[in-house]
């Protein structure tokens, strides 16, 4: 098992969501931070909030789509956090669109980020983590890197491959025996502003009305856990270094669909999602 008590961990996209959750959560249980996030003014304020724990806790702005800016905050916080074991690349954007109403540089914004960023914080900080008795890399999918629904073609082509990076890598820590040990985590439906933050299409930009739309069905039908319930969640995951965890009941029961009905699954899920509006 990981413990939690005495590491130090680092933690992209802590200024809001299961980044910050996570942060809050882990400082609670006695763990020193490296935060990482574009937000500066929101970085700020989860370190004033995480001051009242008493850990140390550094502040790092950090593109993760920009390796180089990666590889400083790697160097920045082992040298800040030395005894640092536990690495979570959380950072993520959204975007709304299907494939025909997005571009191709929108297509690879949302991938740097979403899947490079997760590649590039894994290989900036194995070579420390390899030092280290015991060390965790925890990377944050999605449950659309499970299942793929329509309208999200970029979205579940990063996180389907940060499932298949992650998966391959833990396995080549298994194979080498290596003190590392790695956790995919596929949320559900998370009360945090990601969809409300989310990009648009090129061709549905100006499409206010279904911009309102898509953030109302997603806070009223989808998002069901906070993001307190699942830093949780994932801290259970790093404690019995659990190879997957999924958050939420949601999340749990469309695993089960991909699995039982995996040609299908999506047919059921527009049933269950249509029955309730079509009786609003």
């Amino acid at each position: 098992m990981t413990a939690i008590n005495g590491s130090a961990a680092a933690v992209t996209g802590a200024a809001s969501g299961i980044g910050r959750a996570l942060a809050i959560e882990l400082a609670a249980r006695g763990c020193d931070l490296a935060i990482a996030d574009r937000d500066e003014a929101g970085l700020a304020g989860v370190a004033a909030e995480l001051g009242k724990s008493g850990r140390k806790v550094t502040t790092h702005r950090v593109d993760v789509s920009d390796p180089a800016q990666i590889q400083q905050f790697a160097g920045a916080a082992t040298s800040a956090h030395p005894g640092l074991n536990i690495v979570v690349n959380n950072a993520g954007v959204a975007l709304l669109g299907h494939f025909n109403e997005i571009d191709q540089a929108q297509f690879e914004w949302l991938m740097n980020i979403n899947f490079w960023g997760v590649v590039h914080g894994t290989r900036a900080f194995l070579p420390h983590l390899a030092t280290r008795p015991a060390a965790h890399v925890v990377n944050i999918s999605s449950i659309f890197g499970i299942i793929a629904p329509a309208g999200q073609t970029a979205y579940c082509s990063s996180k389907f491959a940060v499932r298949g990076f992650s998966e391959a890598l833990r396995h080549e820590f298994w194979l080498a025996k290596s003190p590392i040990n790695l956790t995919v985590v596929h949320p559900g439906g998370i009360k945090t502003n990601i969809v409300r933050n989310m990009r648009m299409g090129t061709v549905i930009a100006a499409d206010n009305a279904r911009r309102v739309e898509s953030i109302e069905r997603f806070d009223n039908d989808f998002a069901r856990t906070t993001a307190q319930a699942a830093a949780q969640t994932i801290i259970k995951g790093i404690e019995k270094n659990a190879p997957r965890v999924l958050i939420g009941g949601d999340a749990k029961f469309m695993d089960l669909l991909q699995r039982f009905r995996p040609g299908r699954y999506f047919s059921v899920l527009q049933r269950r999602i249509t029955a309730p509006q079509a009786a609003k």
